[in-house]
């Protein structure tokens, strides 16, 4: 059986993924909707190179809790790979790959292994649904309206047909919704 290609992200209830300026303060991180557990279904995370200069080598501030510091401790414990057309070759961290995306993947899918997840950002997402690589939406949508922002979904040409595997609400306000997409 092949790995699964998740897409895992916090949206707002507008479609946004980031503010105007790239803030994600809007985001709630609530233990109760399961992102550790997440987190022990993959061994791989997938970044464009920006998200991953943002986002992939992040380190808490030392004032931050210990559940905190866990969690990205989670995350880089991962297997990175890095989608990038200027960027090459390896750092101690992650593997960069410029082209043969569609075959990179497939051989990645085809690794045993835990599932993948595709972190972003809003461009290679996009190519990576035009391409049809994305098995699972799981989309965590917070009850803000940013008004402006980065979108969650840029330049989609086709319809996607998504069968809804589960929602979940949270107390804090977040709905979580996990769809699955067969590719038609």
């Amino acid at each position: 059986m092949n790995r699964k290609i998740r897409l895992d992200l916090a949206v707002t209830l507008d479609g946004y993924i980031e503010g105007t300026n790239g803030e994600v303060d809007w985001c709630i991180m609530d233990a109760e909707m399961g992102f550790v557990d997440f987190l022990h279904e993959i061994d791989t995370i997938l970044y464009g190179r920006k998200s991953y200069e943002q986002w992939g080598q992040y380190t808490p501030e030392p004032d931050q809790s210990a559940a905190e510091k866990e969690l990205w401790e989670l995350v880089h414990s991962k297997e990175k790979y890095v989608f990038s057309r200027t960027q090459k070759g390896t750092d101690e961290k992650a593997v960069f790959l410029n082209d043969h995306l569609v075959e990179a993947v497939k051989e990645l899918k085809q690794k045993p292994g835990k599932d993948i997840w595709l972190y972003g950002g809003a461009n290679l997402i996009t190519t990576f649904i035009q391409l049809g690589l994305v098995d699972e939406f799981r989309l965590s949508v917070h009850p803000v309206v940013l008004g402006e922002g980065k979108p969650l979904f840029l330049d989609i040409k086709q319809r996607l047909n998504l069968k809804l595997v589960t929602s979940k609400t949270f107390s804090s306000g977040v709905v979580q919704l996990i769809y699955h997409w067969d590719g038609n």
